[in-house]
């Protein structure tokens, strides 16, 4: 492992740096030093990447928050090796970080695809894990599949005709399908009529083979090695002090979230309700709010 300190001008202090996993190296970065259990996040995808959620760097006014690009994605490593993409090798990654990094105790954040990470990686029974937030969780592909064909059906009929026929016709790389694409995910994913600048930068970008390997063309339509996970009959086994969100207008349907979070003893839920799937970005300061005032209920 190797990294390095930098000091920004909020005067936060910032160590980044590589750590060698399985498949080749991750990037990370570590900001904040309070005294308060550090917190890991694990972002979305499958091949998504740690930039959209920069706005939880507010909690390393407490605590040191940790962000990392998963194998394959952003500023980590990208093999070309098809084989390393699959669930158990990400839990592998997130326990060779956890030795890397040296945490004995703390929290995990996962969104989405995170999610999946989070709960298979707690479901080996690791210790020292003081609690995880599931934002807008997948923890079963099936009933997620069977929420996006409802979320579908409240699309324009055109659109809905679009996708259906593209899907058919295995036209899933076409222009028509990817614009159709655009009208769900606008509805159902992230409602900001202007995005963050740095979501346009080279290292926020996805790695689409990763996704399509694990997941599918799109949210909707699962396709990959992905496409029978299902945690249900297990997430009782996981007794931590639990956190469920998600926005009122999230893929991550709010009557299935709510619903996996009575299956945890003790949980939380909530409902951000002026979001879709990505409360960080579009409401950031309630979103701190709810994970902070969280953190310290269970500290």
């Amino acid at each position: 492992m190797n990294g390095k300190k930098i000091f920004g001008k909020d005067a936060k202090k910032m160590i980044e740096g590589y750590i060698p996993v399985t498949g080749g190296k991750i990037y990370y970065k570590k900001v904040g030093e309070g005294k308060k259990a550090p917190i890991i996040l694990l972002h979305g995808g499958p091949g998504g990447t740690h930039v959209s959620m920069m706005n939880l760097e507010r909690l390393s006014d407490e605590r040191t928050v940790i962000f990392y690009d998963q194998l394959g994605s952003g500023r980590s490593d990208r093999p070309t090796d098809k084989s390393l993409w699959h669930v158990d090798r990400f839990v592998e990654e997130l326990g060779q970080i956890r030795e890397a990094l040296e945490l004995d105790q703390f929290h995990i954040l996962g969104h989405s695809w995170g999610t999946m990470l989070a709960a298979s990686y707690l479901l080996t029974k690791p210790e020292g894990v003081k609690s995880v937030i599931f934002s807008s969780p997948c923890l079963s592909a099936p009933q997620w599949a069977r929420d996006q064909e409802e979320h579908r059906k409240e699309l324009p009929q055109d659109i809905q005709d679009i996708l259906a026929t593209c899907e058919n016709e295995g036209k899933t790389n076409s222009e028509e399908y990817k614009e159709a694409m655009k009208v769900f995910y606008k509805r159902f994913v992230n409602r900001m009529d202007k995005k963050p600048e740095e979501l346009n930068s080279e290292f926020a970008k996805g790695n689409e083979v990763v996704y399509e390997t694990m997941w599918g063309p799109s949210e909707f339509y699962t396709t990959g090695n992905l496409k029978m996970f299902d945690v249900m009959k297990r997430l009782h086994e996981i007794q931590l002090p639990a956190l469920f969100t998600c926005g009122r207008y999230d893929e991550a349907a709010p009557k299935t979230v709510e619903s996996h979070s009575r299956l945890i003893q003790g949980a939380e839920f909530h409902v951000f309700e002026n979001s879709a799937h990505q409360g960080f970005l579009e409401e950031p300061e309630e979103y701190v709010r709810v994970i902070r005032e969280f953190l310290t209920r269970v500290e």
